[in-house]
């Protein structure tokens, strides 16, 4: 049976399926950033409300729709930079180095895992990173000032040092494919893990959603804070409704 708590009975829940863990892993969304001022995508007011998406096979094929994309990309990350690492991902980072996280699945884009103090190689980035460029061909990572100065210089988007291929943000654009590497360490870790916290995600946006579900289904107890009910609150052990620093600060 689901258990909704409120902070402080959800705080000493919480803590104890932590302790008990063998392997937590910890599944973060949208409404993790939104706690550092950080606006989401798709909700009302979202960035998608006053500007639709750049599909992915129109920024491959139009140098009009490059140009727009990384407008938008230097544009966010800028605000990105402003942004600083909230309770919530410091207490996960706190957590990961005590030993009690195993690691951190995210659809975030935005690096501020990493900036809380997380490890870089113990976050999976479920859609990307918009806070680098990478070659489309080759892979070989481009910062963005080294971009910026490219199209400011040239006034037409970057091409590969490497191998001459297109760049774009590291970010998964709307018919992209998903990165198969994270897909398939995200997936071993939803088999593997005994806890599985989702934290921000309204999980509605497959296939990373079903990450919970598969981790259910393999034993692991479901936890899920976040501010708004989610489509698989009835699968969870334990739902926690509001801010996850609030739960999460105080256990770390």
């Amino acid at each position: 049976m689901t258990l909704v708590c409120d902070i402080n009975a959800g705080r000493e829940s919480l803590s104890r399926l932590i302790d008990m863990s063998r392997q937590c892993i910890v599944f973060t969304g949208a409404g993790m950033s939104t706690e550092s001022g950080i606006p989401d995508f798709r909700s009302p007011g979202g960035i998608w409300s006053r500007m639709a998406p750049i599909e992915f096979d129109d920024f491959v094929s139009d140098e009009a729709i490059r140009l727009e994309d990384w407008r938008r990309r230097f544009e966010m990350n800028e605000q990105f930079l402003a942004a600083k690492p909230n309770a919530g991902h410091i207490a996960i980072a706190t957590l990961a180095g005590q030993g009690k996280v195993a690691a951190v699945i995210t659809q975030n884009i935005d690096g501020l895992h990493q900036r809380a103090g997380c490890a870089r190689e113990s976050v999976i980035e479920l859609h990307g990173n918009a806070t680098f460029g990478a070659c489309l061909n080759c892979g070989t990572r481009h910062e963005l000032d080294e971009v910026r100065a490219i199209i400011k210089r040239s006034g037409t988007s970057p091409r590969c040092d490497s191998c001459g291929g297109l760049v774009k943000s590291a970010v998964i654009n709307f018919g992209q494919a998903m990165p198969v590497e994270a897909m398939e360490r995200a997936l071993q870790l939803a088999e593997s893990c005994d806890l599985f916290v989702v934290a921000g995600s309204s999980l509605a946006v497959q296939p990373a959603a079903s990450l919970p579900l598969v981790a259910e289904r393999q034993g692991a107890r479901l936890v899920i804070i976040n501010r708004d009910p989610t489509p698989l609150d009835d699968a969870a052990e334990l739902v926690l409704r509001g801010n996850i620093g609030d739960f999460l600060a105080g256990i770390a």
